[in-house]
């Protein structure tokens, strides 16, 4: 598996792009929005990426974020969402605009995106709106990833994992980070908070997803 690659770009296409990586060349194909932010030809660039196998084809799609790549998963799993339509409609709303989509049910939204008609977008809210909040935790509090720092590193002491079911106290981090990806949807922080907090009254020991999908139960009636 290939999961990211780092080098010079060679050239930009419509759709893909070559990159140099120590004399080895990589076809990536990537969406509208990636390919309008990656350098020139001569130009360092990096990209994590998802190695898709078939029959007679193996093809490398590249993100500038692991929550993007996670996305492009997650839309891989609708019925009728090939790697082609994720792509456009990561490059119509970008991984913050997906998520707010899908957290408001707005399949228009996602019809926006070429080649996407109304079944197939209303198809992508339904299937994917109890999906959405673990990718959703995933980028909250962290827009931009850092590899060399994944790379080197934590020991694994202080991992969330055992701290909520040791102590019955709130999850104060996951709350944080539930509150910050409510707020990337756009909603006012009052009520973002009102609901984060209810979420973690009902539920102290709750992860950042739980809490997120929880939170936007509370704030669908409202919304």
């Amino acid at each position: 598996m290939i999961g990211r690659v780092a080098g010079l770009v060679s050239y930009k296409s419509d759709d893909h792009l070559l990159i140099d990586v120590r004399g080895v060349g990589y076809v990536v194909f990537c969406s509208d929005r990636t390919l309008a932010a990656l350098p020139g030809p001569g130009e360092a660039a990096a990209l994590f990426t998802d190695l898709m196998v078939r029959e007679d084809l193996l093809q490398l799609y590249g993100f500038p974020t692991l929550v993007e790549k996670e996305w492009f998963r997650l839309l891989l799993s609708v019925q009728g969402i090939g790697a082609k339509a994720a792509l456009a409609i990561l490059g119509a709303l970008g991984p913050d605009g997906v998520s707010r989509a899908i957290a408001l049910g707005d399949w228009n939204a996602i019809k926006a995106a070429r080649g996407i008609g109304p079944k197939t977008a209303q198809r992508v809210v339904n299937e994917l709106k109890d999906k959405a909040p673990a990718v959703m935790a995933m980028g909250a509090g962290q827009p931009e990833p850092a590899p060399v720092i994944e790379e080197a590193g934590e020991p694994p002491a202080p991992a969330a994992t055992p701290a909520p079911k040791a102590a019955p106290k709130p999850n104060a981090s996951a709350q944080s980070e539930a509150l910050s990806a409510l707020s990337n949807l756009g909603y006012a922080p009052g009520e973002a908070a009102s609901a984060v907090a209810q979420a973690g009254s009902d539920d102290p020991g709750a992860d950042t997803a739980t809490l997120i999908r929880a939170a936007l139960r509370l704030l669908a009636p409202a919304g």
